[in-house]
């Protein structure tokens, strides 16, 4: 697993980890029953505080993409089953993006083609 951190970025450092996360489940690096590393070795390797970390994977096990116990850590295992609150959640995190679009003139046509050449880039789509 690859993650890079970009300290001079304007997006948390904890969003950042959990975007990550999230990438590397869809490019099929991450998979079910995969362990991540441990809070205080992700911090370490990462060069973060121990509370971003735990602040990214307490996001990830609420959103559905690991689960947390004391003894195996966080553990990748995403929650499919509710489909409609996923479409929710996807409309509510495009809206801004289409908001953007708008004000930049990008077409429809443009946004749909980008998506899916973005599609394109995630195996089994």
């Amino acid at each position: 697993m690859l993650i890079k951190i970009d300290y001079d970025s304007s997006e948390a450092l904890y969003i950042q980890l959990y975007n990550q996360v999230i990438k590397e489940i869809a490019l099929h690096h991450l998979q079910d029953g995969d362990s991540l590393p441990s809070v205080r070795s992700m911090a370490e390797e990462l060069g973060v505080n121990m509370h971003t970390v735990n602040k990214a994977y307490a996001l990830l096990r609420e959103d559905g993409y690991v689960n947390l116990d004391r003894r195996n850590g966080a553990v990748i295992a995403v929650q499919v089953e509710d489909h409609s609150s996923h479409i929710q959640n996807m409309y509510d995190n495009m809206d801004m993006i289409i908001a953007r679009a708008v004000c930049k003139n990008i077409a429809l046509d443009e946004m749909q083609e980008l998506v899916r050449q973005m599609y394109e880039n995630y195996p089994d789509h």
